[in-house]
């Protein structure tokens, strides 16, 4: 016979396996319902014309920004629990960032909306991949992730969803845990940045094969910190905005139509706040991007290790060394072309060997039309159903077998 002890706990287990079952069920609903879309083959860019998303850009005009930080939320259920609001505005304002930004676990976070530089964001996804997106200029949080396994279709359908309710949708670190293959890249679309650089990762191949595909996107750089008082994840990636001030409108603007690059920010062994704020303020700047003719011309501020230009698939195109000043003409084959600059630590001479890193948005080729990336995938209807029919029904068969069995041990 069994104890009340046992009785409570065998009662407890049955609860619980009972709600894990019906969350399980409702999960495999929600799979089961997702369209099945039909993928055009990627397209490279095109056409006679060069777009250069620098265009018009005043180089003493240069905003620094980080989207992508995580303080307490949700009771400090989430990573990222010991960091407050206000140690985190306090250390980012001294490294020099004009718009640092919150994007907590499914929560917008409002503690600096009275602030001109405040922009609504938050990161989407609670899955135990790191199938995530970035979302920036926010209205509200959706609150549906498929939380196991993810294919292309339930990709592009997240894409689609958060779309509606947000001024910009990034995917974000997409290279880490697999969580957005190279393949899954050429073939998505209806979103505008990818947070190809974070502190815990490089994403910067599935960048160049969103780009090969022709989708004109953008790229975003962030800390990705979880510990404000780590000197290893503040200001270590950030983002340069080209902006007349540092009004939230005017900083999606700029992220929106390209005219901001990202910077791998180098730091030393042990380095401290203090000196990291120091070497923030002899960073370096672009000065111009510009396109003439067919040729590309980029300068900046101080004296690169190194220029290298990239294009189609990633390839290395050309490599200018010690010099502030480099151009790349483009070849009839060059669909696009993105312009890497390598420092030389802390960005003067006699020091030696690589220090901060900016990796510029592209120019690409374009037939006039202003750029865009709108959903290109198509539900094939038929398939779609096949699914929801074929998979709905295994679904309620097995659950009306269980029952079946259950109910028949009882007799």
């Amino acid at each position: 016979m069994m104890t009340p002890g046992k009785k409570i706990f065998h009662a407890i287990l049955r609860t619980t396996g009972f709600i894990l079952a019906v969350l399980l069920v409702l999960e495999l609903v929600l799979y089961f319902l997702v369209p099945v879309y039909d993928f055009p083959a990627p397209r490279p860019f095109s056409g006679e014309k060069l777009y250069n998303p620098y265009q018009g850009m005043d180089s003493t005009c240069w905003r620094k920004a980080n989207f992508h930080f995580h303080t307490r939320a949700w009771g400090g259920l989430t990573s990222g629990r010991h960091n407050s609001n206000e140690d985190f505005y306090r250390t980012y304002k001294a490294m020099g960032y004009d718009a640092p930004q919150i994007s907590n676990y499914m929560s917008i976070d409002e503690s600096f909306r009275d602030s001109a530089f405040y922009v609504p964001g938050y990161e989407h996804g609670f899955g135990i991949r790191k199938k995530h997106q970035i979302l920036i200029g926010s209205h509200r949080v959706l609150w549906l992730d498929y939380s196991l396994v993810q294919n292309l279709n339930h990709k592009q359908h997240m894409l689609n969803l958060l779309r509606p309710d947000n001024d910009v949708v990034g995917i974000a670190h997409p290279d880490w845990e697999g969580g957005y293959s190279l393949a899954d890249m050429q073939m998505l679309s209806n979103y505008d940045l990818v947070e190809a650089l974070d502190h815990n990762w490089r994403s910067l191949p599935q960048w160049d094969a969103a780009l090969s595909a022709g989708r004109p996107v953008y790229i975003l750089a962030d800390d990705d910190a979880h510990n404000i008082s780590d000197p290893y994840e503040i200001q270590r990636m950030c983002t340069f905005i080209n902006s007349p001030g540092v009004h939230g409108a005017d900083l999606v603007k700029g992220l929106k139509s390209g005219m901001a690059y990202g910077a791998d920010i180098y730091m030393g062994t042990n380095e401290t706040f203090a000196e990291k704020a120091v070497h923030a303020k002899s960073m370096p700047v672009v000065n111009s991007v510009r396109v003439a003719g067919d040729t590309l011309w980029v300068a900046v501020s101080g004296k690169p290790l190194k220029m290298t230009f990239i294009g189609q698939d990633g390839e290395l195109k050309k490599i200018v060394r010690l010099s502030n000043r480099a151009w790349y003409k483009f070849k009839a084959e060059d669909t696009y072309i993105r312009t890497e600059i390598v420092f030389l630590k802390y960005h003067k001479f006699p020091a030696v060997g690589q220090g901060t890193v900016f990796y510029l948005n592209p120019v690409f080729r374009y037939d006039g039309q202003p750029p865009s990336n709108p959903l290109l995938a198509e539900i094939d209807w038929p398939r779609t159903w096949i699914q929801r029919v074929l998979g709905l029904g295994s679904l309620a068969t097995l659950i009306l077998a269980a029952g079946f069995i259950r109910w028949k041990k009882k007799l």
